[in-house]
């Protein structure tokens, strides 16, 4: 029988989805205003306090979804810290615990540096299953620098290798250094202009993180899901079914459904959130 908690799980869900597309739906439907080289999707000062309240209100939703869980933030180029810190804090209060941050490079996500990085990812992890029998390059790439970053908790010799090469290499940065290795990954994209070769290699890293953890997904702002945007390619990729993908995290509200994906992608639920260029709808039911 469908229990009582289950109705208000239900309702207040569809109320969520309800208050996001009424009050907030001008930024969460296509814009042609938005384009792909990073315009601000939020109307004014006002709508924006609005929806930072109900984003907080709303919180509840997520509860203590990433209890136990160890999360490692990748970002790219052109995330915006403010939004990268309040996701940070949303994870903190689902319950789940950053354990570092990690920039993947302009000079790893050119693929004309392709060879470059598959050497590196090659001698620092030569013995890691994927790295030699991967599909393509960034697969092969992606899974030495999920063996780095994602997996069991300890942060041993062969993860430190990793990410030192990769480091000294150019490939990585690391704001924050994992003191862990993670079971999730969050990887977070700025408003950058359309690059479908960018597109189709966070994909395919995403997708080793994901599947070397217990999940993964993959943010960004509503500008990165237009046609032939970096999020647009990610989406129509091989391997993105892997993962989960939100497109609103220039909105508190679309933070919130970025840590509800998250929570969603560790239990084996991948889907595709945010505008109306979603798959799956605004948010996760």
């Amino acid at each position: 029988m469908i229990n009582f908690r289950y109705h208000v799980v239900s309702l207040a869900a569809v109320f969520l989805a309800l208050a996001v597309g009424v009050a907030l739906g001008v930024a969460f439907v296509d814009s042609d205003d938005a384009g792909a080289g990073g315009g601000d999707s939020r109307a004014d000062a006002a709508e924006q306090a609005f929806e930072n309240a109900f984003a907080d209100a709303s919180s509840g939703l997520v509860g203590q979804g990433l209890t136990d869980r160890r999360v490692v933030v990748v970002t790219t180029p052109g995330a915006r810290s403010s939004e990268v810190d309040d996701l940070t804090a949303r994870i903190s209060d689902a319950g789940g615990t950053v354990v570092g941050e990690v920039t993947l490079t302009t000079k790893l996500l050119d693929s004309a540096n392709r060879q470059f990085a598959e050497q590196i990812a090659e001698q620092s992890a030569a013995d890691v299953p994927g790295v030699q029998s991967g599909d393509d390059s960034y697969s092969r790439i992606g899974a030495a620098l999920a063996r780095a970053l994602t997996g069991d908790p300890e942060l041993d010799e062969q993860a430190s290798t990793i990410r030192s090469a990769f480091e000294q290499g150019g490939l990585i940065d690391l704001p924050s250094a994992p003191t862990q290795r993670a079971d999730l990954a969050l990887v977070v994209i700025g408003p950058t202009s359309a690059d479908s070769a960018r597109g189709e290699i966070l994909a395919a890293v995403t997708s080793q993180l994901s599947t070397s953890g217990a999940g993964a997904a993959l943010v960004g702002p509503s500008t990165t899901s237009v046609d032939g945007g970096v999020l647009d390619q990610v989406r129509s990729s091989d391997g993105a079914g892997s993962f989960s993908t939100v497109d609103v995290t220039d909105l508190a509200a679309g933070r919130l459904v970025s840590v509800l994906a998250l929570v969603r992608s560790a239990a084996g639920q991948n889907g595709s959130w945010g505008t109306t260029r979603s798959a799956d709808g605004q948010l996760p039911q």
